[in-house]
């Protein structure tokens, strides 16, 4: 009887089959991190993650580039009300003579943006570390409309859990950690009613970086 093309091709399989693979499968190594590290200067990394998420991001070489950028960053948005709690950004502003309001007067009424610092910025995701151990407490990095973060490029980790273990240096231990640790990654967003994308939802419409270079070599 003459064997058909699909007796042909089954017995075709059943051959190959049974013989041994003459590649076999690496051992996947199970200790390697499941992404590799942003092979990029870190710092060139964040700045790109984090204007993908929606952020606006600003490179400051030095405090008075700091300075200016603030300044005409206020001026562009509008913001007549920059809240500013932190003793360390309040004596910054200070120097420079730039308005901001450093206690809770007409905050709930009047909070155009707020500027904080924070705990570490995350290369892959383009995230910020934030945490309630500052002055600035949960409130200022949330309510405002606007949320401003002020960083050092020392912050610049790879990935969120490298991040996170940067916190827990800093304050001593896991059982030391602050109360409230947060991931901000771009503006606070939604599109669960209707698929409509709404900023603002959770939190500020949009987020700002200021980046100061601590890293430059004299």
């Amino acid at each position: 009887m003459v064997e058909s093309s699909r007796d042909i091709i089954l017995k075709r399989i059943r051959t190959a089959l049974q013989q041994p693979s003459p590649q076999q499968p690496a051992v996947p190594n199970f200790t390697a991190p499941l992404f590799p590290a942003p092979a990029d200067d870190l710092t060139i990394s964040f700045a790109e993650s984090f204007v993908r998420a929606g952020g606006t991001f600003y490179y400051c070489a030095t405090e008075e580039h700091f300075y200016d950028l603030l300044y005409t960053h206020k001026k562009e948005r509008g913001i007549e009300h920059l809240f500013v709690w932190e003793p360390e950004l309040k004596k910054l502003l200070h120097a420079a003579g730039i308005v901001h309001i450093g206690d809770e007067t007409d905050f709930i009424a009047h909070a155009d943006a707020g500027l904080t610092t924070c705990e570490a910025l995350v290369a892959r995701t383009g995230s910020v570390l934030l945490s309630s151990a500052t002055a600035s407490g949960r409130r200022l990095s949330i309510y405002p409309d606007q949320q401003l973060v002020f960083a050092r490029a020392s912050q610049v980790v790879a990935d969120i859990s490298d991040a996170l273990q940067l916190a827990e240096a800093k304050f001593g231990g896991l059982d030391k950690l602050p109360s409230m640790l947060s991931l901000a990654t771009g503006p606070s967003r939604t599109a669960d009613i209707e698929k409509t994308l709404v900023l603002g939802a959770h939190g500020p419409r949009s987020i700002t970086l200021f980046l100061l270079d601590d890293l430059a070599t004299a």
